[in-house]
């Protein structure tokens, strides 16, 4: 099965329509799945946001994933949501979102991996498995911890944090579902060109 390459937003300084001609662009060019990621807009801005990132979604029929926020991805209908340790609970998480829409948890432990699974988490995010350029604050995991997460669980798993091209072939011998890319793509001099590399690369697992 095709590795999966989800992006996962990030801004540096460029303008709304930049942005969004950014997110088009990995679009077209196959990314898999697209979260949305924003930790300072208010509830309005972000909901503005999100429903322009939505309609690039829809136009090239990819799920759109709302970081965080369960009321966003339910006023806009985006795929889904993904939440961290410090979110609601998995399982109330997962009541309020319905079994329709995804749901993504952040897992850095097998303890954590396999109560998300049991709570109805569709899949992990696990990571960083590199040191990050994001501003989110995270510690780093080690790959052999996310290959006995892969291991414990029977959702897929998505590795994440610092990954970049070159980094790819770490992941040769795992089982993870594939991988979600910030910066690595959204500061990339041409995104075209960095998501077929990406994509290859990812073909070669």
């Amino acid at each position: 099965m095709a590795k999966q390459l989800y992006l996962v937003t990030a801004r540096y300084g460029e303008t709304e329509s930049e942005f969004l001609n950014k997110v088009e662009t990995a679009c077209a060019n196959g990314v898999t799945l697209v979260q949305l990621r924003e930790k300072n807009l208010s509830t309005r801005d972000y909901y503005e946001l999100a429903l322009k990132v939505k309609q690039i979604t829809d136009r090239y029929g990819l799920k759109l994933i709302i970081d965080d926020r369960i009321d966003i991805c339910q006023a806009v209908d985006a795929g889904g949501v993904h939440i961290g340790d410090d979110e609601l609970p998995v399982n109330v998480a997962r009541k309020l979102l319905g079994k329709e829409k995804l749901l993504g948890v952040s897992a850095k432990t097998v303890a954590r991996a396999t109560e998300a699974a049991a709570e109805g988490a569709d899949y992990l995010g696990t990571g960083a498995i590199f040191p990050t350029q994001t501003k989110v604050v995270t510690k780093q995991t080690s790959v052999d911890t996310l290959r006995e997460i892969t291991a414990a669980v029977n959702i897929p798993v998505v590795a994440i944090g610092g990954i970049t091209e070159d980094r790819i072939m770490t992941f040769k011998g795992t089982s993870i579902a594939g991988v979600s890319v910030v910066s690595e793509i959204m500061k990339a001099d041409d995104i075209a060109q960095k998501v077929q590399h990406l994509k290859k690369k990812l073909e070669q697992l």
